[in-house]
């Protein structure tokens, strides 16, 4: 593995893990003082920073479907992809960790069956149906993986693309927290599930398929709003 290689998994790891941890973390600790707002400002503005601390490094995808959504674009290679999966998965199952590990020092917060995970059902604030909630993940998952793909004419985020970036999440929190407690992210779901267990397992496998589905449609559509053959940099990662 290249340096910059390297580098750039070790970047998507730690990424990953700290979305989970800071943003997960406030709606596992915070959701009472803040509010649904102030859980989806704390997303929205954590992949902001982490945009601009690793986007040059990494492209800050900390997301396996918007890295699906870059690999389907061919704007990444599949090596690249499998490396970012896997330390994407692992940074939110260390992130999750962590956050347990603090939680635990919290008296009389409740971890189990919650702990930030997604649902449908029961588990829905508004008890949105599992159908409803696979059209609601792949949806609100194009809305970001198409502003990142809009915004970035190569792997790495640069300049001011962190900022519509950081922005499309927090709206896509703000609309989806009712819904499924919002995921748009396979590792953000996984991390927290493994710790919540009980129907968040159950129902894990629709925030691991949908957001996939929905990177994949974005990058279809950005072929069609975003033509090829206009001046775009692609990416040079192996």
């Amino acid at each position: 593995m290249e340096r910059s290689e390297q580098r750039a998994v070790v970047a998507e790891f730690l990424g990953t893990l700290l979305l989970v941890f800071f943003a997960v973390g406030s709606a596992v600790i915070g959701l009472k003082f803040m509010g649904t707002l102030g859980v989806a400002l704390a997303f929205g503005f954590t992949l902001l920073a982490l945009a601009y601390a690793i986007g040059p490094i990494s492209g800050c995808h900390v997301n396996p479907a918007v890295t699906l959504a870059m690999l389907a674009a061919g704007r990444i290679k599949v090596r690249r992809a499998v490396l970012y999966w896997v330390a994407q998965f692992a940074g939110a199952i260390a992130g999750a960790a962590l956050l347990y590990w603090l939680v635990q020092s919290i008296p009389g917060l409740e971890t189990s069956g919650a702990f930030g995970s997604n649902g449908y059902g029961s588990r829905s604030d508004v008890g949105l149906s599992g159908g409803g909630a696979f059209l609601a993940e792949t949806v609100l998952t194009f809305l970001l993986a198409y502003v990142v793909l809009a915004v970035t004419s190569r792997v790495a985020v640069v300049g001011f693309d962190g900022l519509p970036i950081g922005l499309a999440l927090g709206v896509i929190h703000i609309v989806g927290i009712p819904l499924t407690g919002t995921s748009v992210n396979p590792a953000r779901s996984l991390g927290p599930a493994l710790f919540a267990g009980g129907q968040a397992l159950s129902q894990l496998w629709l925030f691991l398929v949908a957001p996939l589905v929905g990177g994949l449609i974005a990058a279809l559509v950005i072929r069609l709003t975003h033509p090829a053959d206009e001046p775009r940099v692609t990416a040079d990662v192996a």
